[in-house]
């Protein structure tokens, strides 16, 4: 089998890549390890940045984010017993949409079978070959698929297979530069059946630690806070998840949050990472499988998209103009804005949560920056460019 473009994952950066692409009359081919229920049911943030909204919509893919997605002009950071408001579209523009990743990737499923775009589901034992710089080089991917050994050969291979996939490793280790930092805590999340508690998001710092609430849709909400990362979900009865969020997020005025039934419960760790180059050869990576952030900046998934945007005008450029020079840059231009993201998402993180590391002056000094941005236009205005993602890089 032969395909112009082999991509390997079916999240949001290998799924959108091969719409954009389809939509410039460039073929390609997605290979998924998962089944196509499992992407579609697996429940994971999703704060969508104004570009990544109109990169949607402009693709035709926008219909249900519009119709179903929590549109939020805004967020309140809560903290010393007060909820103060980050106002994103007074003070950028720009809005976010709160619309789960699950959901996200429904549409772009839906999307490549409506085009009749070659999806492969339930792959494995996959395997990259001659994807080297020679211009003779004619990259192939081996897999198994239905019980039988398969050959892709195409002319670039894309990995969008996260930060667990074969497409990282599958470049030399003496090529690589990775760059990391695993933070000490981890976010408890569950899913709640209950109305929203806040018309926005609320991030909270307290002495306890961080505490997110956020939202699903109308009846189904999603919360985290600071845990240790080697606790259990086991470990917390309904009754302790509900009274630590009360503590953390309650203000002084009165408000609660509002409680439901919990119908999950999970907790993930914390961790930065940073993989260059993103690419080798015909192999270019994007999103998980080069980058990884907390995800107390909303980033990940926009940086995924944000890939995708550069190397989809780069195989445009090369099969519409014969001009390499996009695919070239790809790392030094997609990492600019991965650096970016990884700062503020870093940043985000440092001055919300608990920090064992730190002492009682430096605590206060995490009052002090939250003061700081909710009371200075500038300092407000640095942080809600970061957040929609209208910062220039």
């Amino acid at each position: 089998m032969r395909t112009q473009v082999g991509i390997i994952g079916a999240g949001p950066a290998g799924l959108l890549l091969s719409h954009l692409l389809h939509l410039r009359g460039i073929d390609s081919v997605v290979l998924e390890a998962r089944s196509q229920n499992d992407i579609e049911s697996t429940i994971r943030a999703g704060v969508l940045e104004q570009g990544t909204m109109d990169l949607l919509n402009e693709a035709g893919l926008g219909a249900r984010m519009q119709a179903e997605g929590a549109l939020h002009h805004g967020f309140e950071l809560a903290f010393e017993g007060q909820r103060r408001r980050i106002a994103l579209t007074e003070l950028t523009g720009h809005a976010i949409t709160v619309y789960a990743q699950h959901e996200v990737i429904k549409d772009l499923v839906a999307a490549r079978i409506a085009a009749d775009g070659a999806l492969k589901f339930d792959v494995s034992n996959v395997s990259l070959h001659d994807f080297d710089a020679s211009a003779d080089a004619k990259p192939r991917i081996k897999y198994r698929h239905e019980d039988r050994d398969e050959e892709l050969e195409c002319d670039f291979i894309i990995g969008c297979d996260g930060s667990q996939g074969v497409a990282r490793g599958s470049i030399p280790a003496a090529l690589r530069q990775d760059y990391q930092k695993v933070y000490p805590f981890g976010w408890f999340g569950i899913l709640v059946e209950a109305p929203p508690s806040s018309d926005e998001l609320i991030y909270a710092r307290h002495d306890r630690g961080f505490a997110l609430i956020s939202t699903r849709s109308p009846g189904v909400q999603r919360m985290y806070f600071q845990c240790d990362p080697k606790d259990t979900a086991d470990a917390w009865s309904d009754d302790r998840i509900w009274a630590e969020l009360h503590a953390r997020v309650d203000t002084a005025d009165g408000w609660q949050i509002t409680e439901g039934k919990i119908f999950q419960k999970n907790i993930v760790g914390m961790r930065s990472f940073v993989s260059t180059p993103m690419q080798c050869g015909k192999l270019f990576l994007a999103g998980d499988a080069a980058h990884i952030v907390p995800p107390t900046g909303a980033k990940g998934l926009n940086l995924a998209v944000s890939d995708v945007k550069v190397l989809t005008a780069a195989l445009t450029a090369f099969y519409k103009e014969g001009a390499n020079d996009k695919l070239a840059s790809y790392t030094e231009t997609a990492l600019k804005r991965v650096w970016r993201a990884e700062h503020f998402s870093w940043w985000m993180t440092r001055m919300l949560h608990k920090l064992d590391d730190t002492s009682p002056f430096e605590q206060r000094l995490q009052v002090a920056e939250l003061e700081h941005v909710t009371t200075s236009r500038a300092a407000a205005t640095a942080l809600a460019e970061n957040y929609v993602g209208s910062v220039a890089v």
